[in-house]
């Protein structure tokens, strides 16, 4: 018993002894340094509160010193909040810091559009008193905004989810109603869950129109739905993650996706950016005659799964341009009929290994039986028609026509660049890849320079060592006569959704 004492009575002094400030210090005297003389929260929507920035202090002297005090300078009326040393508080006391040692702060805010006057909200954090006083300044841009939130039962709380077919879903999220269906560019957009448009209702989306998404959230067209994206040249409509800060400004997977389920019609997306979600543009249809979806003069970059994904559907693009995505920029599956002319498929994924292609295009799906068996069943491919496009990427292999037997397969390959290099004799087997078949390729170039501007930021403007300069078919590139940016074509067109420039 005497030995458990004695242990005991080490232990607490050992404890007590590593609590007690043994060291002495000189208060500071103001020739504090710091990691950065502004901290710049950047842009946050009203009541959303912001990621955590943080702010080191250094103590660069030969000497242990104490901060007599550091405080928010609007005190407890100010929007941000601070810790020391993972203590929260407006006001801090005596703060010690060793000799040539550091302390960090951490900053947060949460802001009230509505309770400030300025939209650029400011503060300082104060440190020391006197003539001894240094500061940091603390910056924020505050945006009203619209928000769009699922429903939620008023005694569980449970979060509401979607119905969609008569079938209870797992999807958080709700139908708009008559009064949402207009996206203006008053105000952002920012959507919680998934926002989806009702049967034999039209949503439009004006031009300079600011869609953001929350995790896990995204936009659905439902069956005999449709969507207008209007946007223009100068005037685009943008959808992305709601996250602000430049750090997530090219982090894939922040949000679902625009999802046109099957039945849903005459969709249209001009002149957009659509990027950091899980698929830009997932497309679904029952074998429509129609486009589900024209897409023109758009950018997706940086999802993290594909940039469009078109199951046996009908899909028209021109113009369109797909960067880098974790698996395919553009997946033309189950069949379907595509058809896209002057358009920059290019994915030089850097985020991890990519699998497969930048385009694939399929005829077939798999799934298990009750036996536990794998079915192959395959679907008419109509129509996989490529004009004057750049097909691009940092694989050997950029293009992928992958036929299982059994149903239609028609494909025309026309006046594209094609990063086509079959170094361990992959597909040497694959008769749809076979580009000396005239019946199916004309005026390709297989592995030729593309000169993108920076292909790894999904700046995908063609420089003028560009091998496709002035070699697109002239006819096609007649129906459109402007290229993305607006610049004409008419004369001397090259392939992709870029005239070439001059690079400095």
């Amino acid at each position: 018993m005497r030995k458990i004492f004695t242990l005991l009575i080490c232990v607490l002094l050992i404890s007590v002894s590593s609590c007690r400030k043994d060291f002495g210090t000189i208060p500071s005297y103001g020739k504090l340094t710091f990691s950065k003389d502004t901290v710049f929260l950047d842009t946050v929507f009203t009541n959303i509160g912001s990621s955590t920035y943080n702010l080191k202090v250094y103590n660069q002297s030969n000497s242990a010193i104490t901060i007599p005090a550091i405080r928010l300078e609007k005190g407890n009326a100010s929007n941000y909040r601070i810790s020391v040393d993972g203590i929260p508080a407006k006001t801090f006391q005596n703060i010690d810091v060793l000799a040539k040692d550091s302390i960090f702060i951490f900053v947060e805010t949460t802001i009230d559009y509505t309770s400030v006057s300025d939209p650029i909200y400011t503060d300082k954090i104060i440190f020391d008193t006197g003539n001894n006083q240094q500061d940091v300044d603390l910056v924020t841009l505050v945006q009203n905004a619209t928000f769009i939130y699922p429903g939620k039962n008023a005694i569980s709380m449970k979060i509401d989810s979607l119905t969609l077919d008569g079938k209870p879903t797992t999807i958080k999220g709700r139908f708009l109603t008559d009064s949402e269906l207009i996206f203006t560019n008053i105000k952002p957009y920012v959507i919680y869950g998934y926002a989806a448009i009702p049967a034999n209702k039209t949503a439009t989306i004006q031009a300079g129109a600011k869609l953001y998404f929350h995790n896990d959230s995204g936009l659905i067209v439902d069956n005999k739905g449709s969507l207008k994206v209007n946007g223009t040249t100068n005037s685009k409509v943008v959808f992305e993650g709601d996250r602000l800060e430049h750090r997530f400004n090219a982090v894939p997977g922040q949000w679902g996706t625009i999802w046109m389920r099957a039945g849903s019609k005459e969709n249209e997306i001009n002149y957009a950016i659509i990027k950091n979600g899980i698929i830009g543009v997932l497309v679904d249809s029952l074998g429509s005659n129609a486009p589900t979806l024209s897409i023109t003069n758009t950018q997706i970059y940086n999802n993290s799964n594909f940039g469009i994904l078109g199951r046996e559907t009908n899909i028209l693009g021109k113009n369109l341009v797909i960067g880098n995505t974790g698996q395919s920029s553009l997946a033309c599956a189950i069949g379907g009929t595509y058809n896209f002319t002057h358009s920059t498929f290019a994915n030089y994924w850097s985020n991890g290994t990519r699998q497969l292609p930048a385009v694939l295009v399929n005829n077939f799906f798999t799934y298990a039986d009750a036996n536990n068996q794998e079915i192959t069943e395959t679907r008419d491919l109509h129509a996989a028609n490529f004009t004057n496009c750049i097909i691009a990427g940092n694989n050997n292999i950029e293009f992928v026509l992958d036929n299982v037997s059994g149903s239609l397969f028609n494909y025309a390959i026309q006046n594209n660049m094609i990063q086509f290099n079959d170094i361990n004799n992959t597909h040497t087997t694959n008769t749809e890849l076979d580009f000396s078949d005239t019946s199916h390729y004309l005026n390709n170039i297989l592995n030729g320079t593309v000169h993108f501007k920076d292909a790894f930021t999904n700046q995908f403007n063609i420089g003028q060592n560009n091998t496709g300069i002035n070699k697109a078919l002239n006819s096609a590139s007649q129906a459109i006569p402007l290229d993305i940016l607006g610049t004409d074509r008419t004369t001397s067109p090259d392939i992709g959704a870029y005239q070439h420039i001059t690079f400095q």
